[in-house]
């Protein structure tokens, strides 16, 4: 269950950093909200599953999935170029997290 939780937990991390993004200084409040209830979730789920998983795993996959659906989002709307180098790199950091993932 932990490993659930922090796999979902990662990704709100993205829904809060595309959240904040789009709040623009938070001046808009459907982002604003949304960046605010993206956070408390993702950091109570990352609360939560380092209960059972050690800090250093649980940090390292919960940072990794953020940053590459985050990545993958912005590519996926224009706001960031695609290149097959930046492609091969998100997968070396999905190749890590689940190789954490089976060392644990």
């Amino acid at each position: 269950m932990a490993w659930l939780v922090l796999c979902v937990s990662g990704v709100l991390e993205a829904v809060w950093a595309a959240a904040l993004d789009r709040s623009q200084g938070f001046s808009r409040p459907v982002p604003t909200v949304l960046f605010a209830v993206a956070l408390t979730a993702s950091m109570g789920g990352l609360a939560y599953a380092m209960r059972d998983l050690p800090l250093g795993t649980a940090y390292a996959v919960w940072v990794g999935i953020g940053a590459t659906v985050t990545v993958a989002y912005a590519m996926a709307t224009g706001a960031e170029a695609v290149s097959l180098v930046k492609v091969l790199l998100l997968l070396g950091i999905v190749g890590c997290v689940i190789g954490l993932k089976v060392l644990h």
